[in-house]
């Protein structure tokens, strides 16, 4: 009779609870369609937001707290490893050697140190602190169901009160039932209305205690690292001093314009006339070495600079190494202008080799840069005289431009933009295909990157005569020289 009797209980208490869902379940049926008042508490909902946002940042707090120390245990093992490689590749006869083992335990202990008092004053409070959300929020959904258990007692009550025919008994009950529903709501409000503030306002602290803590830990942490670290540094300089004679020694890496074994830049003659004369072309292509005095340093490689030029998109067509004699004649007018190399160290100075012949240079009788000026000037036409007398001067062409007026100060020589360039930096020009450029020196020779130019657009230069406001650098292998 007693198992009847529980299970009978057990029967009413499940039909009971299926009543109350399916109460509370047309209740907010009626809520949605606006048939039914709801009883609101905005401060309350506010309070429930707060409790949601500080729920979701103590939840990822906890997620990065927690990547740290998997981060810092990592750390531990790949110093451990390191540290045993050096255990491994110490000698026994090396001085020092007991030394730098007991630097090695004690690293290892100092990691284990570290990471157990992460987990203690850190980890362990966050997983209190977060330990206290799922009972609140349970609360605060059982209490949305009581809200809805009262407000349908209310409307029960209420309909019963309205309607034609009244029923005293049935209205009493009602008016019990809605005493119950409102007890057991406010008891469990008055409740949450205090605790969620309190919640609240701990978090400054709780923040503030756990991050002091990492902070601590950290900085204790580092200083003993510090002092095993010397402590290594030292046992590492006795040994260096033990072994001075092997020494290691990082060689440096040659650059790519890096001249071959043997390969010494020359040096100048006694009479004064210039050691090495480069190579002039009728084409006027631009050389790397080009004004540049004998002896001078060798320009480092673009990849070894701060920055290096970009590298324009490839022609359409490949022209060709050798340009046909046809066309050297159409540079020129049709002039017949001979291609003129000069001579190496080896042979005389005076010597010039012309293409169909060697032919002696007027007034070779007196060596010199005289001499190798009227030499050039008796045969080639004026703009490669100019620039065969700046090339033998070490200067470069242009410097007499630097008094005209319609040129900027210090002008050397202009180019036209082969390519399209885009700036990269405030620095720079932006170039179109076909534009020309007034090139200038840098104001300091030693910020001049191998591989860049400095110049002013010559149709910015002619609208505003400012260098200032119109300077900029360019990629040298994105224009050709022109003048």
């Amino acid at each position: 009779m007693a198992e009847m009797g529980g299970k009978g209980v057990t029967a009413g208490k499940i039909a009971s609870n299926v009543q109350k869902k399916l109460t509370r379940a047309q209740e907010k049926v009626l809520q949605k369609l606006g048939k039914a008042d709801e009883t609101k508490d905005e401060q309350f909902e506010q309070c429930v937001q707060n409790f949601n946002k500080q729920l979701t940042e103590g939840t990822r707090l906890q997620k990065d707290l927690r990547t740290y120390l998997a981060s810092v245990k990592a750390m531990h093992e790949a110093s451990k490893k390191l540290n045993e490689c050096l255990q491994e590749v110490y000698e026994p006869d090396w001085p020092g050697r007991d030394e730098a083992n007991k630097i090695a335990e004690n690293n290892d202990l100092l990691w284990m140190d570290y990471h157990q008092k992460l987990v203690d004053q850190a980890l362990l409070t966050m997983d209190t602190y977060l330990g206290q959300f799922p009972d609140i929020k349970s609360r605060i959904a059982k209490r949305g169901r009581k809200l809805v258990d009262y407000d349908s007692a209310r409307h029960h009550y209420e309909s019963l009160q309205t309607a034609k025919k009244k029923d005293e008994v049935k209205i009493a009950k009602a008016e019990e039932e809605l005493i119950k529903a409102q007890k057991v709501f406010e008891e469990m409000n008055v409740d949450l209305q205090e605790e969620l503030p309190s919640l609240w306002n701990s978090r400054v602290g709780f923040y503030v205690n756990t991050f002091q803590s990492i902070a601590g830990l950290e900085e204790n942490f580092h200083k003993e690292m510090s002092k095993l670290n010397q402590n290594l540094n030292d046992v590492l300089v006795s040994l260096e001093k033990q072994h001075g004679s092997n020494t290691f020694t990082v060689k440096a890496q040659p650059s790519d314009n890096a001249p071959a074994k043997g390969n010494k830049s020359p040096s100048p003659p006694p009479d004064g006339s210039p050691a090495a004369t480069p190579e002039i072309r009728v084409n006027h292509e631009p050389e790397a070495a080009s004004g540049a005095t004998p002896g001078a340093s060798i320009p480092k490689s673009p990849s070894q600079l701060r920055k290096g030029p970009p590298v324009p998109p490839p022609p359409k067509h490949t022209p060709s190494k050798e340009i046909k004699q046809e066309q050297i004649l159409s540079l020129f007018d049709d002039t017949f202008v001979p291609e003129i190399s000069v001579t190496t160290p080896s042979q005389p100075a005076e010597a010039l080799e012309v293409a169909g012949g060697t032919q002696p240079a007027p007034g070779a009788q007196e060596p010199g840069e005289t001499a190798a000026s009227e030499a050039a000037s008796s045969s080639l036409p004026a703009v490669v005289v100019e620039t065969f007398s700046a090339t033998v001067n070490g200067t470069v062409e242009g410097s007499s431009g630097a008094g005209r007026l319609d040129l900027p100060p210090g002008f050397m020589f202009k180019v036209q933009a082969q390519h399209d360039y885009t700036a990269t930096d405030t620095d720079e020009l932006q170039l179109k295909a076909g534009d020309v450029v007034l090139v200038i020196p840098f104001q300091n020779p030693e910020e001049q990157d191998e591989g860049w130019l400095m110049g002013v657009k010559e149709s910015d230069w002619n609208q505003h005569k400012e260098l200032e406001k119109c300077r900029g650098v360019f990629p040298e292998n994105f224009t050709e020289r022109v003048q």
